[in-house]
């Protein structure tokens, strides 16, 4: 890698309710947790299990899930139920309107002593690999289908974050990230959600491609704000 290279951060994605649509930010506020107030609150069910895209020992497959939208809302986030109607997390008649929409039962609690994230505080992905996977796949991909934090553009087409690992990641003026490890994906990828349709294709050609794995995880060496717009620069 280059020394001295920078690119430029393109997007910033939170995701307030763990496995729900989540919303496109101009700034955030990165602290050692990650981005503040992403993934704070899960879908629980009667076991306790995460409402995700997966069945593990923590998280549990819930079909319905991208019906459903995170905002930001102070302390306690609001979930949108598919026919608009808002409920704050934590409000008893939003979860038995969430439940209806799953069609089991289900609360909506915050993050305890076990984090809600899949694998580490902050997702990033880079924009040459989504070319990248465009090339393979025969059309462009959205950057939307893998719930990524942070779309970092970079030109050309391959899987730069590959080379970010160990390395200091410099996110603006004061952010500096650690990426530790590629991110393992499931079948959420290809699911519908918000404006795209379901692809079909897509976990199939990452697992086929890249060990399927796509983006990387990082944890926080120093917190701060980030913008979109900002530099992001690893360094060696």
């Amino acid at each position: 890698m280059s020394r001295g290279r920078s690119w430029r951060l393109a997007e910033i994605r939170r995701y307030p309710v763990k496995s729900l649509l989540g919303e496109c930010l101009a700034a955030a506020e990165v602290d050692r947790r990650g981005l503040a107030g992403d993934r704070l609150w899960a879908v629980r069910d009667a076991d306790g299990k995460l409402g995700s895209g997966k069945d593990t020992r923590r998280f549990r497959r819930m079909p319905g899930l991208f019906r459903l939208r995170g905002h930001a809302g102070g302390d306690v986030p609001v979930v949108e139920l598919p026919d608009g109607r808002r409920f704050a997390a934590d409000d008893p008649a939003g979860h038995r309107a969430v439940s209806e929409v799953l069609g089991r039962e289900v609360t909506i609690a915050r993050e305890a002593a076990v984090g809600h994230h899949d694998e580490g505080p902050v997702s990033v992905i880079s924009t040459a690999a989504l070319r990248r996977l465009g090339e393979l796949t025969g059309a462009a991909v959205d950057p939307l289908r893998f719930r990524a934090n942070l779309l970092v553009d970079v030109p050309g087409s391959g899987f730069p974050e590959d080379e970010w690992l160990g390395q200091e990641l410099r996110v603006g003026a004061q952010v500096v990230l650690r990426p530790q490890r590629r991110l393992t994906r499931c079948v959420m990828i290809d699911l519908a959600q918000e404006h795209l349709p379901g692809h079909g294709r897509l976990l199939r050609t990452v697992a086929e491609h890249h060990d399927l794995t796509f983006g990387v995880w990082a944890t926080v060496e120093q917190p701060g704000r980030i913008t979109v717009d900002d530099t992001a620069a690893p360094t060696s």
